[in-house]
This record gives C-alpha cells, structure tokens and sequence, in this order.
C-alpha cells in the first residue's frame, strides 16, 4: 500500500513541499508501446533498466487510461484536459476545436515555458501552440527512425534559471516498422507471448523486432533523464512517463480492451513523490492537465475552459489513495477502417464494452490490410489468417478481433488479458449493470451520439473545424 505507518508523519508535510514551489515537468511518452510489455508491469520478456530504475525512483500507476486508443485523441486528451468529445479530437487523423486550450495556454500564464519534442500529431496549432524544440523525430513511420540529438533539449531545459518549463518528449518508438535496436537479443523461439496473440513463427519475429524497440525506446529515456540530470535541475522537476495506447498488434491499439487503453505512467519528483511506491488510484489522461496546474500554483477550477479531468497531486503527495472510481473509452474506427464504434467503462477490476455495431466486422485497414504501395509491416495477421484453419486457438483469437457480441465484460483483475467474456454469466449481472448504467451517464454527459458519431460525415467535417456534436456543459 501506497501509505505506511512510519509514512504517515512525511505524507502529512508533503502539502507543505509541494507549496514551496512550482515544479518543472517534463513528459516522456513512448509511442505505441503495451503497458503489460513494460517489467514494472509484469512483462516477460523487453529489457528496460532505465525505465525501471525510474519507477524505483517513483510512484507507479497501477490503473491508469486513456480514452481512446489511437495516437492523436489519446494525445489531444493529454495536453487538453477533455475528453475527445470535448476537445473535439475523436477521431484519428482528425483535430481538436478551434478554441481548444492545451498546455501552454494554462502554463504560460503560470510563468511557464512550454515546448514539445518529437512527435506532435495534434492540431490544429492554434490550439496546440508549444514551443518547437527540435532534437527527436516527428515522423513515427520513418525507417529507420531519425538519429536523435539532445542538443535542442538541453538548451530549452536550462535556457532560464528562473523561469520553470514545461517540457514533452514525444517519442517515436516502438511505433511500427519495428527497425530499430537489436532484435537478435530476443531469439523470437524463446519469447513468452501474450494470451491475445497467436502464436505463429511470423508473430514471434514480429514481436522480437517489436521488443527490440521497447528497449531503444528505453535508451533514449535514460539519455532524457541523464540530460535532466546534468543540467541541475532534477530535484525540481516531476517526470512523468507514460506509454501512450497498445502496441500495434492484434486487440491492442485501436480496440477498447484493457491492453488498449491501460497506459503506464510512473510519476518521479525527488522529495515530493514517494519512491519505490505503487498506487491503485484510478487516473486517466485528461487528469494531467489539472494536476500540473495544481502544482504550478494554478486553480484548475478557474480554467477558461471546462476540464473534464481532476487532479490528481494528493495522490501524488501521499494524501489520497483514490482518485477516480471509473475510466471511460471511445473508439471511433474511422479513417483507420469501416465504422465500427465502441464504448467502454472500468473500475480497475471489472471491464463492460459496448459494440455498436455487433452485426458488422472490425477491419483495420493498417494492421489487417496491405495496398501494395510500401512493405506490409504486421505480414503476421497473413499468418493467422493461414493458420486458423486448423488451429482452433488462432482461430479463435481471429474471430475474437473481428466478429464482437454487443456486449462484453471481463474481470479484468483475475483475467489481464480479457480472454474469457463474463458478460451472460448471470454471476456478474449486478456488477455489469452498474458498469453499463455508469456508462450511459458518461455518454450522455459527453453528448455522445454513438454510431451517428463514427462516420465519414463527421469525421471530414471535424478535419475542416466543423464539429458535428458537442458535449453537455
């Protein structure tokens, strides 16, 4: 437990800390990376020392989410506050309301200064205006990744003695293709895969390449953090690390399983922050905007906009050992293929998802499909495709992605990877109707259509500005 008996006279006087003054904060996000592939989540097999040493630094996040499991909502929630629904982004490929405040609105005007390294991928830049800090790749799909140079960090970390920053670092790995590090450090024949994967040659080669990523991404976090280091300002600065959405196999990114959404997220500040410790609070990505406003010695309660996340800095001081009692999902499956929207709710133990469209099947055009114009960078689907066939695990596991009942529930808890689906096992129908009438609630607060939301309609018009449907305020 996060709070100890000989803890308890610190925690108290953690409040008093955390006044004292505002903190640097510097955000390191991983791109495309499963949680559970992480060590410090009960992953097998990827080799992270820098990530792991961090966490035995600070505090680990058992249960926290993003809402949708794509790169540019789950980002557009981070730097906003809000909801896709809210900011407008609910869709990959898409873009946040004109008036949309990030960051660097709500930090600017705390004395901050505000940039983004790396991949950007939200927009429009009017609602997303940080500071250009070059060094690291924007291009997540480049092969091989751009070589990265800390030069432009270094510089805006210790630009101002004075003035406090703000800093994300946006990776690019292990986004796909799966080109960088050493792949020969995972002998594909020897690794342990995941329940949601199917187990052909062509996976495991995949899945090598994949960890191989993890572990480059890893390197590169531990050069952020030895720069951080360096530059003196280490003790005054919280780190935050997160994962970003699911890896880009199978029931990962763009679903709405627990290997989707769940997102690391591991908090470090030296003196303020508890280290080596674990917590069970619920938090989601939209609650980072007003804890950082918290801490810089803002009122998230005064913002200009309506936040849809609540901090989340007692959890950090020690305080609380609770903070959200649900964590909400969106996913809307165009431009990424045919409409095929899904909804879902958890209280970290239980999981209920809700198929909109249970009559139709999930296609997504990167992962399943291959145009001819570039080299197919996941060949393994091919694999499971060939093998179903008399294989009654892999077919199961393709029917699982592409053929989904209307409702699905899981405990989560005795079942990480949501193999076995509870939802007519009259055992759990209590708890599946709360979980079902807590997301109503949600939907309608957020002004969510459903299916009229995941169309071609809206998500052209929400490229142009044009947003179809807006939450309740």
């Amino acid at each position: 437990m996060l709070m100890r008996p000989l803890c308890i006279l610190v925690f108290a006087l953690f409040p008093l800390l955390f006044a004292s003054a505002a903190p640097n904060v510097l955000i390191i996000m991983a791109d495309d990376c499963t949680f559970s592939d992480l060590p410090v989540y009960g992953g097998h097999n990827a080799l992270t020392p820098n990530i792991d040493r961090l966490a035995g630094e600070g505090l680990v996040f058992n249960k926290a989410y993003l809402t949708s499991a794509m790169c540019q909502p789950c980002r557009a929630e981070l730097y906003t506050g809000q909801y896709p629904m809210r900011n407008g982004c609910a869709w990959n490929h898409s873009a946040s309301r004109n008036d949309t405040k990030s960051l660097p609105h709500h930090l600017e005007r705390l004395g901050y200064r505000v940039g983004i390294a790396g991949k950007v991928h939200v927009q429009p830049a009017t609602a997303f205006p940080f500071e250009n800090v070059g060094g690291f790749d924007k291009s997540c799909t480049r092969a091989p990744t751009q070589a990265h140079d800390m030069g432009a960090v270094k510089e805006f970390i210790s630009r101002d003695a004075k003035q406090p920053f703000c800093l994300t670092i946006a990776l690019v790995d292990p986004h796909v293709p799966w080109v960088m590090g050493d792949a020969s450090q995972y002998k594909p024949k020897k690794l342990k895969l995941p329940p949601h994967l199917a187990d052909t040659e062509m996976t495991r080669e995949d899945f090598s390449r994949y960890l191989a990523e993890i572990t480059y991404m890893d390197g590169q976090v531990g050069e952020i953090l030895t720069a951080l280091e360096a530059s003196g300002k280490s003790q005054d600065t919280l780190v935050l690390f997160t994962s970003e959405q699911g890896s880009q196999f199978p029931g990962c990114k763009w679903t709405q399983w627990d290997v989707g959404v769940h997102t690391a997220m591991i908090a470090r500040w030296p003196g303020k922050v508890a280290a080596g410790e674990r917590t069970d609070a619920i938090i989601q990505y939209c609650d980072v905007v007003p804890t950082v406003i918290e801490l810089a010695g803002g009122d998230p309660a005064k913002s200009p906009v309506r936040l849809d996340g609540r901090s989340f800095a007692k959890v950090l001081s020690g305080e609380a050992m609770k903070h959200r009692e649900f964590a909400f999902g969106t996913h809307n499956n165009i431009p990424e293929g045919p409409s095929y929207p899904v909804r879902t709710v958890t209280d970290g133990e239980y999981r209920y998802i809700r198929n909109l469209l249970p009559d139709e099947i999930y296609i997504e055009k990167h992962l399943m499909g291959y145009d001819g114009t570039k080299p197919l960078t996941n060949a393994y689907w091919a694999t499971w495709v060939a093998e179903a066939w008399n294989n009654p695990a892999t077919y199961n596991l393709v029917k699982r992605y592409t053929h989904r009942p209307a409702e699905e529930f899981y405990h989560t808890a005795y079942d990480p990877g949501e193999m076995t689906n509870l939802a007519s096992d009259p055992k759990y129908a209590e708890m599946k109707a709360k979980l079902s009438s807590e997301l109503d609630r949600w939907l309608e607060e957020q002004g969510d259509p459903g299916v009229p939301q995941d169309t071609h309609e809206a998500h052209v018009a929400a490229k142009k500005g044009q947003h179809l449907y807006f939450p309740k305020d």
